[in-house]
């Protein structure tokens, strides 16, 4: 029953265009290149397999100053191709790498769309970002235009320390873009309503205020519903698939992206000033890694024998671990255990005395205690 649903929730939800691209093999370079895309020098083309079997393409546009990287969901009826002079402009205008990518049965992506095939689609491209380009979950922000809200709220409630998420004219779910209902049925997908509550990251929601397609109340319910809210644009007179075009557009997303790098200069600084009398040792062998060649990489993806190989890379928390030293004259001495057992002497004759001292406090003690007070409490336990 839950099968037979999906897809038919999936007929009434996926509008695949016809591709608007081709890819092809640089036989100088052996690099991946879109065919009939304007500027598509400027980004690396990847073939990633997902978990569910199916083989996307997917873009990287880096930016050389960039601190951040977006990973970008388009919405229901583009593919890379025509999405590609945009992911140049967000990563030229607000200085980030953008990461986008085709949903299975989109572009020359194999397969077909479904929800739970683009919640694939999006952890492996996610993966791609941390093996393959070495990006940190703290330095990603997950942007999810419309439909591409479900696979990004859905990977952002996983992810806890992801940097940020922006919901560009996003929807509640599938079935509330053509009904009003109150609660979610077991039919419906991309159940963005019930999930948001749960994402603790900023958020940023973006919405034309006349939007034919998904109503501006969409997105007023999920900014409610954010956690960490941040100030939200609804773009007056813009609808679903024009509010680039609109200059407050542009000068938001800025504000947002500058806003959530100073969170990390103070994260850092704090980091900095809590560690400072710390002696810290980075072990460099941590460092030394084996990673394959772009052009075995895109030769491996090519391969209808693609092997999926993901570099083992160090955790953060073991670069982070302080090393104490072993030479115990330089050991924190702020133990009051330890303190004790430093003074202790090695005369036989003070050590005896402190001993009788004790036991004569202990008597002492033992003889303020009233007998009938003992009495009481005996007899209270009993």
């Amino acid at each position: 029953m839950g099968s037979a649903a999906s897809t038919i929730a999936a007929k009434l939800a996926f509008f695949p265009p016809e591709p608007s691209y081709q890819v092809d093999l640089d036989e100088q370079t052996q690099k991946l290149k879109l065919l009939g895309v304007p500027q598509s020098e400027k980004g690396d083309v990847s073939i990633l397999q997902t978990k569910r079997g199916h083989y996307i393409f997917a873009v990287f546009v880096r930016n050389k100053g960039a601190t951040l990287t977006l990973l970008y969901s388009h919405g229901n009826a583009a593919d890379i191709g025509q999405m590609f002079q945009f992911f140049v402009e967000l990563s030229d205008r607000l200085r980030v790498n953008v990461m986008g990518y085709d949903y299975a049965g989109y572009g020359r992506s194999n397969g077909e769309p479904s929800e739970q095939n683009t919640y694939a689609d999006i952890e492996a491209v996610y993966k791609c970002l941390k093996d393959i380009y070495e990006v940190k979950e703290e330095d990603i922000i997950l942007y999810g235009q419309s439909i591409g809200s479900g696979p990004t709220l859905e990977l952002a409630t996983k992810l806890l320390q992801i940097r940020g998420v922006i919901l560009q004219s996003a929807i509640l779910s599938g079935l509330r873009v053509m009904y009003r209902i109150k609660h979610s049925l077991w039919l419906d997908i991309y159940k963005n309503i019930a999930k948001i509550p749960y994402v603790s990251c900023p958020i940023l929601v973006i919405h034309g205020t006349e939007d034919e397609v998904v109503d501006i109340s969409h997105g007023k319910k999920l900014w409610e519903l954010s956690k960490m809210k941040y100030e939200p644009l609804w773009v007056n007179g813009g609808n679903h698939c024009d509010l680039q075009v609109f200059p407050q557009f542009f000068t938001h997303l800025n504000k947002f992206i500058t806003s959530v790098e100073r969170q990390s200069v103070i994260k850092t600084v704090e980091l900095e000033e809590s560690i400072i009398d710390l002696n810290y040792t980075l072990d460099i062998t941590n460092e030394i890694k084996c990673r394959p060649s772009i052009e075995e990489i895109e030769k491996s993806r090519i391969s209808t024998e693609h092997k999926e190989i993901i570099p083992i890379r160090p955790s953060t928390d073991r670069k982070l671990k302080p090393i104490i030293s072993v030479d115990k004259r330089e050991k924190p001495r702020k133990s009051m255990d330890y303190f004790g057992k430093s003074r202790i002497s090695t005369d036989q004759s003070e050590r005896g005395r402190n001993s009788i001292d004790r036991f004569g406090d202990m008597m002492r003690s033992v003889a303020l205690c009233n007998i009938d007070c003992l009495r009481q409490t005996l007899s209270q336990e009993d």
